[in-house]
């Protein structure tokens, strides 16, 4: 099939519904009514034509005047003045004029001043009232009073009001809720050169649009005519509910770990300076423990348990004097209240440090993806809260090659082919490496994390004994160069359009 013919077969059962109708300049109202269907599906169906090259559609807008809440009620009863003028079939007081024609007080009033400008009625005092009368102008005037045609004439387009209507229309604008200007679109089909030749084919009714298992049972399908798909035709965007591209990211990570048979570490995020720092072996007098890069709760002091206070006299040995572990330690003084110091934590190697003091059996591993604070000024690649991965393996038998086999199985698992060790340095971790990456795109090795053995002025404090803990941590940030995030702010942004049009983790 080839041209028009191609393009009768794809048409939608409403397409061929409202067709037959079409003519150049056609308005929808038309469309509506001739094709016997629902607006929105005559919509829908021009929608379709005009995608496929049949139509045109054309919106105009203009200003309408219509009627509004009185005047809805003025158009049935009749307007306040011409109730007025009716109900003067003889002299009437005002009190017998309100009660006969059905009048406010105020609208009363109102009708006083308007009829009297219009000299359709006169005013006389009565034994000290007021009496009403019609002039001959208003006997005239009572049965078409023009306010009263206009209203009832309503609505129509503003532009096409007589110099007349147009008064009569600014005026009524002045008075409360009686009209009101609104705007009408006015839509019409207009026939492109395939359109033309397209009304000129005969339409069938006899396509298949959906093929159900009756169809397929009774073999009723068989000879007839099946309606084409265009598959390149534009469809609506379907924003679907996922979760924020953050959380898939730290659902795969902890996907990977526990896979590898680790188990998850979960602690607060306010923790004390005794577990942040002092058990890591972080001398108290360390540029990190500064105001400057450590967010310290204000007049909060930690309160150590009755096993905490044993264990804070061996952190005291080990930071003074090496305690048992064979090192000299800081050779200064430990104060135990710099280590009651509450704060929120620094890294996630503070679960570590809870978590080994509390193992009870051996081997054991442990992970932990959390948030941890810095306190950084924040800009486009330093924030101060982030989440850092933590990972531990306790384990007699462990060395530094089991340490870059489970960050080779895990980084391999993120999708880096490539991937480097180096030789660093870290407080608590001896010997300590440094991860780096390939990246792909940017054709350079990136740092993404570091990695070590606990010393044993961590380990043997906290597990009473001196065994090899592999530990490694490393920040998420940079994993989300997989979502083009080039601005650490963006992560956290409430944008819809962003979180709708990021793709999915599919690593």
């Amino acid at each position: 099939m080839g041209g028009t013919e191609d393009l009768l077969a794809k048409l939608h059962p409403l397409e061929r519904k409202v067709l037959p109708f079409l003519h150049e300049g056609v308005s929808f109202e038309e469309l509506v009514e001739k094709s016997k269907n629902k607006p929105v599906e005559v919509m829908r169906a021009l929608q379709w034509m005009q995608n496929k090259g049949i139509i045109a559609i054309q919106e105009a807008t203009k200003d309408v005047a219509t009627l509004d809440k009185n005047g809805i009620d003025y158009a049935k009863r009749g307007l306040p003045e011409t109730r007025f003028l009716k109900a003067l079939t003889k002299k009437l007081s005002e009190q017998e004029l309100a009660k006969k024609a059905d009048l406010k007080k105020e609208e009363v009033n109102v009708c006083i001043g308007l009829l009297r400008r219009k000299n359709a009625i006169t005013i006389q005092k009565e034994n000290k009232k007021l009496v009403f009368a019609l002039t001959p102008e208003g006997e005239k005037i009572k049965e078409h009073l023009p306010e009263q045609e206009f209203l009832r004439a309503l609505p129509m387009p503003v532009d096409q009001l007589t110099s007349e209507e147009r008064f009569i229309y600014t005026d009524f604008l002045k008075r409360k809720n009686i009209v009101k200007k609104e705007t009408a679109k006015k839509i019409s089909a207009h026939l492109t050169e395939m359109g033309r030749k397209i009304i000129k084919e005969k339409i069938h009714d006899d396509y298949i649009d959906k093929l159900d298992i009756d169809m397929l049972k009774s073999g009723s399908w068989r000879g007839k005519k099946f309606r084409s798909y265009d598959v390149l035709a534009n469809v609506p965007k379907s924003y679907f509910g996922k979760k924020h591209f953050e959380n898939e990211v730290i659902d795969y990570v902890k996907k990977i770990w526990l896979e590898l048979g680790f188990q998850e570490m979960k602690g607060t995020m306010m923790q004390s300076a005794f577990w942040d720092l002092d058990c890591l072996f972080v001398p108290q007098d360390h540029p990190a423990r500064e105001m400057q890069d450590t967010f310290y709760l204000k007049n909060r002091q930690y309160q150590f348990s009755k096993e905490e206070k044993e264990l804070a006299k061996k952190i005291k040995a080990v930071h003074e004097n090496g305690w048992q572990t064979g090192s000299k330690g800081w050779q200064s003084s430990w104060n135990e209240d710099t280590a009651r110091k509450m704060l929120l934590r620094t890294h996630t190697t503070v679960l570590s440090a809870q978590t080994i003091s509390k193992v009870q059996q051996l081997p054991a591993k442990f992970f932990s993806v959390g948030k941890v604070f810095r306190n950084e000024a924040l800009d486009w690649k330093h924030s101060f809260e982030f989440y850092q991965v933590e990972g531990i393996v306790i384990d007699e038998h462990a060395n530094l090659q089991h340490l870059k086999g489970y960050l080779r199985e895990f980084y391999a698992k993120m999708g880096y082919d490539k991937i480097r060790m180096r030789p660093s340095h870290f407080p608590y971790t001896e010997p300590s490496l440094e991860v780096d990456v390939f990246h792909p795109v940017k054709k350079e090795w990136v740092e993404l994390g570091g990695s070590g053995i606990f010393r044993p002025e961590v380990v043997k404090p906290l597990l009473g004994k001196d065994v090899p803990v592999l530990a490694w941590g490393l920040g998420l940030g940079r994993l989300f160069d997989y979502f083009d995030i080039k601005d650490i702010r963006d992560i956290n942004r409430n944008d819809v359009k962003q979180l709708r049009s990021m793709k999915l983790w599919l690593k």
